[in-house]
């Protein structure tokens, strides 16, 4: 990674409307199809739809997806919140020393104390890559004790359990909503033009900021369930980028541009 020096050649807050979307199961599903039709759609209308990866997926994966052929994001907010970036027009994933500042602080020499902790725990496998801000892993259902999350937490540090399949170990007050938050401002980007995206638990943070929101089709039962009742959320029927497509024109974002990948 490198780290920030400049903005894309048209500043986000300047276009008319801003995608803030998780990848795995949202930005990335939907058919084949549905997929190529609404990047297309994002491609021919960049001087007006901005683009953001809000996931918990490392840079790495971030710049492999884009030399693969995803829609290049303006900004990345990676690592469930504990990485907030640009991603530059040389397809460098490049940190905000100004926004990580508080995240690296807060975390501090965590990853060693973590490590130490949940060595034995049963039911979790260490993920391997080497994240910066986080520790994760991988869960089994039927051997992980919620024990360990009293673990967690007197080590005064965040678990976030998502999908029934992953534990991810953050500084406290860290995750994907709250950093998405501090991106805009920094940016100058008008909350009520940005689409937010998700599909399971580690998204509830962003759905819940009060942004126009979806979950697209398919989402986890735990998540739709925490977001029963929230009218500013759209529970859409479409699955990936069908569910998007659909809550760009339920919520009248673009209105007269209609996207495509909903069909």
């Amino acid at each position: 990674m490198t780290r920030h020096e400049t903005f894309d050649v048209h500043p986000i807050a300047e276009k008319d409307f801003v995608l803030a979307t998780d990848l795995d199961g949202t930005f990335l599903g939907g058919t084949e199809a549905q997929r190529a039709e609404f990047y297309q759609w994002i491609e021919n209308n960049r001087a007006r739809v901005g683009l953001i990866f809000v996931t918990g997926r490392d840079p790495g994966f971030v710049t492999q997806l884009v030399r693969d052929g995803v829609p290049r994001p303006d900004f990345v907010v990676g690592d469930v919140g504990t990485t907030i970036a640009a991603f530059d027009l040389n397809g460098q994933v490049c940190p905000i020393d100004a926004l990580e500042a508080e995240i690296a602080t807060a975390w501090g020499d965590a990853s060693t104390r973590v490590h130490a902790a949940l060595h034995s725990a049963p039911g979790l496998t260490l993920q391997s890559t080497a994240f910066r801000y986080r520790v994760s892993y991988d869960l089994d259902p039927d051997r992980f004790d919620n024990k360990t999350l009293d673990v967690v937490a007197g080590l005064g540090l965040d678990a976030l359990v998502s999908d029934n399949r992953f534990l991810d170990v953050l500084p406290v007050g860290i995750s994907k909503g709250p950093s998405l938050l501090r991106l805009l401002a920094h940016l100058g980007v008008k909350n009520e033009n940005t689409l937010v995206a998700g599909d399971t638990l580690n998204d509830l943070s962003m759905l819940e900021l009060g942004l126009p929101a979806v979950a697209v089709g398919g989402s986890e039962p735990a998540l739709l369930e925490r977001l029963e009742g929230q009218a500013h959320v759209h529970c859409a029927e479409g699955v990936g980028v069908a569910g998007i497509a659909e809550a760009i024109l339920h919520h009248k974002l673009l209105s007269e541009t209609k996207p495509q990948g909903g069909a």
